[in-house]
């Protein structure tokens, strides 16, 4: 992929969404939603089916109208009280899922399609060499991988230099072998072009890996956006927490800026009194055989089983009260069923009242 200068993505203010409603016979799909997706940045719209992603990455491209609410494209209003920006006029660029390349088309045909009239071969060969493309400008749709369709597909929407890049599903169509590799040379293409990107998946792995920004949605709204270290170490709410990744829940007692629960006292955010809950991932909870380290509360407990991924390994705990725990830890030293040890917390945890799963 080119390592020269940017020939691609204009100058662009980001993406605004305020207040976005949307419903289809009554039902809602989007419901007071706000979104900003910011210059330069990748921003993943996370969440099960159903959700109203996709229907909000429909919005944002004029392909549905909104019942109510603003949107802004590099700082220009194309929806807003009965105005409306038609998806042609948007400066938009879109990758669907199954890539809708031309089949009669060779590569340089696609990119054509989607450049001004006056653009020549010079333009489609900046692009192409921008996806790592070049010398393939003559083959067909079927002579090429997943992943170097999707390569086109993402040349193809960086053509007409767009304020933003609209991507569903980007990669649910590739098999499991390529999907990581493409993920990561998807991310740089964008990174190198400039680009706004919004994009649409179900897949947790996916989102935190590739996204500056991830907004995790939930029945037409979102439930928290921000870096995918925030999202996933701090989640805002018990459901947050067990979408994004396995998490552990333990029972607490909060008393103003703490909150105790059987493996220790833990600093609450805001000021929390009465039944809480303490959220804990697998990777926070640490293991021992010998002395554990000092200041840290810790319980016996035994291992009933592992699950062995050679890099890490997913161990299943059972405390002396009977609770039990997933804990998380390198693959070596490895452990086994039956193991006594000594149980911890090492990593950040998360401190919400009781019941707080919305």
């Amino acid at each position: 992929m080119s390592n020269g200068t940017n020939p691609t993505v204009a100058a662009a203010e980001g993406i605004r969404a305020r207040g976005l409603r949307k419903s289809f016979a009554g039902t809602v799909a989007v419901r007071n939603l706000d979104l900003a997706a910011e210059p330069g940045e990748i921003t993943a719209l996370l969440g099960p089916s159903g959700c109203g992603k996709t229907t909000t990455l429909r919005l944002i491209a004029g392909l549905e109208r909104p019942d109510a609410g603003e949107i802004e494209l590099g700082g220009r209003t194309v929806s807003a009280d009965g105005a409306f920006v038609p998806p042609e006029r948007r400066r938009v660029g879109l990758v669907f899922q199954d890539y809708a390349l031309f089949p009669n088309r060779d590569v340089a045909g696609n990119v054509e399609f989607a450049l001004a009239s006056d653009a020549g071969a010079k333009r489609i060969g900046e692009l192409l060499e921008l996806v790592g493309l070049a010398g393939m400008e003559r083959r067909r749709p079927h002579e090429l991988s997943g992943g170097q369709q999707q390569r086109v597909a993402l040349a193809r929407a960086l053509a007409a230099n767009p304020s933003a890049i609209l991507l569903d599903e980007p990669f649910s169509n590739l098999d499991a072998s390529l999907r990581n590799r493409v993920r990561r040379e998807v991310r740089e293409i964008l990174i190198e072009a400039g680009a706004t990107a919004v994009f649409v998946t179900h897949d947790q792995e996916e989102a935190l890996s590739i996204a500056d920004e991830v907004a995790v949605m939930r029945g037409g709204t979102i439930q928290q956006a921000g870096a995918p270290e925030e999202v996933y170490s701090r989640p805002a709410s018990r459901w947050v927490a067990e979408f994004l990744g396995e998490a552990e829940v333990l029972p607490a007692t909060a008393r103003g800026s703490s909150a105790e629960c059987e493996l220790g006292s833990f600093a609450v955010r805001e000021a929390l009194q009465g039944p809480a809950e303490v959220i804990v991932r697998p990777e926070s909870i640490a293991i021992g055989s010998g002395p554990t380290p000092g200041n840290v509360t810790s319980m016996k407990a035994m291992i009933l089983d592992r699950d062995f991924y050679g890099h890490d390994q997913l161990l299943h705990l059972e405390l002396e009260s009977g609770r039990r725990l997933r804990c998380r830890r390198a693959g070596f030293p490895a452990w086994h069923a039956g193991d006594h040890v000594q149980v911890w917390i090492e990593g950040p945890v998360t401190v919400l009242p009781a019941g707080h799963a919305q």
